[in-house]
């Protein structure tokens, strides 16, 4: 491909690609009612337009981020501050999809495990934790 084309391309092929995940985001955030849920959980009704605006300006940020490659050095006391956090929205909104959906009593049923779902549930928790401090600790240092 010549290199009069190649620019065109590459931007067409972001722009479809920007497109699908945007709209996967969408899905996934009114379809599912996920962020109304978390509310309904945390019991934080009145939270729910921060909740949406928190994720929107996040995904924003976070592209931007990483589309102009910024870096970020935090302190090792900063750094579990952000991650604290960052694993408890990630966790809540997690715990929130999973209940608008009812993933596990589907899987236990499926695996004829209901008398074991809490330690299906138990497993589930811990392979996210351990698998998370592996990628923080071990895998990010390469």
């Amino acid at each position: 491909m010549s290199s009069a084309w190649a620019l065109p391309v590459l931007a067409v092929i972001g722009l479809a690609g920007g497109l699908a995940v945007g709209s996967g985001m969408v899905a996934f955030l009114i379809v599912l009612n996920v962020l109304p849920r978390l509310a309904q959980i945390t019991r934080s009704y009145r939270n729910t337009r921060p909740f949406e605006a928190a994720v929107t300006w996040g995904a924003v940020v976070w592209t931007l981020a990483d589309f102009f490659d910024w870096r970020i050095h935090f302190p090792p006391a900063g750094a579990a501050v952000f991650g604290l956090f960052a694993g408890c929205f990630v966790g809540m909104l997690a715990a929130a999809l999973t209940e608008v959906i009812n993933v596990l009593p589907i899987l236990a049923k499926r695996l004829r495990m209901e008398k074991y779902i809490h330690r299906l549930l138990m497993a589930m928790i811990f392979g996210k934790v351990l698998g998370s401090l592996f990628d923080w600790l071990v895998y990010m240092k390469e």
